[in-house]
């Protein structure tokens, strides 16, 4: 909700009194009633420190709220001159922690970055952690009062957050409003996935888009670097399935630090028991044939010890290259099951299931202890893993992990089932939604490039399937969602293609995780604003 001014009555009486002119701090006039946000005590000046301010006049008019990507939540207006960047002034903290978002608003605003400091004086930005425990720890509170500007949150992504409101409220010059801001996303997950697997991207490309998703308040980056087309990360374990082209590991590292610098966790995806084309490649024997002995694409002989074991090795190595708590397991579009009988095309599956499971086991049980084998790799490497919803089976007697996540993205393969049927099991869900958050490039088997205005004025978070919202009360288990580029046609576009073609989606996806209620813009003003800030 945007305070963009006060009601009539309330206008009048603060003219008689007197009160609109700002103070030392006391709390911004205008929108009284609505509560301020607490800011830690280290924010505040030591008695006879304070700079001198602008002088306080009831010719400021009320203040309007900040115009960003995403939107802030709530502002409380207020008059006075508000704050504008003006080189050499000082950014300051209140806690070490705070050091690298510090230094890299200062960079970003060409202000001097001076450590931690009591002092105030006129100008400062400080950036302040607090002591709200019970806060959102990506939440954040803006005030911009005397000429100065605190930006205080529970936590440093809170607090990296604020400074990117700021960065934009002053862009090309422009003036951050006098007042409060305080603001949180609505969702925990908010993600961006390059399929970097079929179409090899630059490292300076990516890092690219890391700082844009930074600046937009994404923290995610998917990277699915494994596939039928190549294999796209240097290794030291298995160096025969590496692609010509590929990122080295220590461009890898150097795009976690970027990413981790911008509180983006990256997410890596070696999706198994399909997609594996490019370990097929280099160890033929462990492709999956028919009854025929027809080779079925990209997928890996489950029942073949040395599948799991070199899958695991690729797991356990990459662990150490991406520090971050989270893991794509994949498990999407395995091609033992997406035939009718899957028993009778494969029959040393149906065996080795009934070797493991009994008499009643299946193919579907197999599959799902493969998956269930993977998790328990990753699980003892601490991270919390997603699955594509395909790779959760329905009627199997070995059930899934407990604790494997849906990355729910489409509900046409065989035997599609609702996302409903997976939330009202107790899963929690991240939204792919093909319908909306699909690039896939070339167009290929009916998808259309997503538009920004569809996303804007069509999706939300609820729209997990197709076009249709889930009920509401699932909300809470509905994590997130993160748009996707999938290069299955890879020649169709280039990267500079490809980051123009995704500019305003991206804008539009973060907006309504960041507030899932209908946009205040219309879209051709958001669109305006979007061009406005680059």
């Amino acid at each position: 909700m945007i305070v963009a001014g006060a009601v009539a009555g309330t206008v009048a009486l603060g003219t008689g009194l007197g009160v609109w002119a700002f103070g030392d701090d006391s709390s911004p006039a205008g929108s009284a009633q609505r509560q301020q946000p607490s800011v830690d005590r280290s924010a505040a000046a030591p008695e006879g420190s304070r700079s001198p301010k602008p002088a306080p006049s009831r010719s400021y008019a009320l203040s309007k709220a900040p115009r960003t990507i995403p939107a802030v939540r709530s502002h409380t207006a207020a008059r006075g001159p508000g704050w504008r960047a003006v080189r050499g002034e000082r950014v300051v903290v209140n806690d070490g922690d705070l050091a690298d978002e510090g230094r890299l608003i200062a960079g970003e605003l060409g202000l001097t970055y001076a450590g931690e400091k009591d002092d105030v004086r006129a100008g400062d930005v400080r950036l302040a952690l607090n002591d709200d425990e019970g806060a959102d720890p990506e939440s954040y509170a803006m005030t911009v009062r005397g000429g100065r500007v605190v930006i205080s949150g529970p936590s440093d992504a809170g607090v990296f957050y604020g400074t990117r409101t700021l960065k934009q409220e002053v862009h090309r010059g422009g003036t951050a409003p006098e007042g409060v801001v305080k603001d949180e996303p609505a969702k925990p997950v908010r993600g961006f996935m390059l399929d970097i697997a079929r179409k090899p991207f630059t490292a300076a490309w990516i890092e690219d888009r890391v700082r844009e998703l930074g600046d937009l308040k994404f923290n995610e980056l998917g990277l699915h670097f494994s596939d039928d087309q190549g294999f796209r990360i240097e290794s030291s374990t298995h160096p025969e399935i590496v692609s010509q082209q590929h990122l080295t590991k220590a461009e890898v590292k150097k795009i976690v630090g970027l990413a981790a610098s911008r509180h983006i966790t990256v997410v890596p995806e070696i999706d198994s028991p399909g997609h594996l084309g490019a370990v097929i490649a280099a160890h033929p024997d462990l492709q999956l044939r028919n009854a025929q002995g027809v080779p079925a694409k990209g997928a890996v002989d489950i029942s073949k010890p040395a599948a799991a074991t070199i899958v695991d090795d690729l797991l356990n190595e990459y662990a150490g290259l991406f520090p971050g708590s989270k893991w794509n397991l994949g498990g999407d579009e395995y091609q033992a099951l997406m035939v009718s009988d899957p028993a009778a095309s494969y029959p040393q599956l149906a065996a080795a299931a009934k070797d493991a499971y009994g008499a009643g086991g299946t193919v579907a049980d197999l599959t799902t202890g493969w998956l269930n084998d993977r998790a328990h790799t990753m699980r003892a490497h601490d991270r919390t893993m997603r699955v594509w919803n395909d790779g959760f089976f329905r009627g199997t007697s070995v059930q899934p992990a407990k604790d494997l996540r849906v990355g729910y993205w489409t509900g046409k393969e065989i035997g599609a089932r609702p996302p409903t049927e997976y939330l009202s099991a107790g899963r929690k869900l991240i939204n792919y939604n093909d319908e909306f958050l699909y690039y896939v490039l070339g167009q290929p088997n009916n998808f259309v490039y997503p538009t920004g205005q569809r996303i804007y004025e069509q999706w939300t978070p609820l729209v997990v399937r197709g076009t249709q919202a889930v009920p509401a009360r699932y909300d809470g288990q509905i994590l997130g969602g993160s748009f996707a580029v999938w290069c299955d046609l890879a020649g169709s576009q280039t990267q500079d293609q490809i980051a123009a073609g995704i500019r305003m989606p991206l804008r539009a996806t973060v907006q309504k995780l960041w507030d899932p209620g209908r946009p205040a813009l219309s879209w051709a003003q958001f669109k305006a604003l979007a061009d406005q800030l680059g």
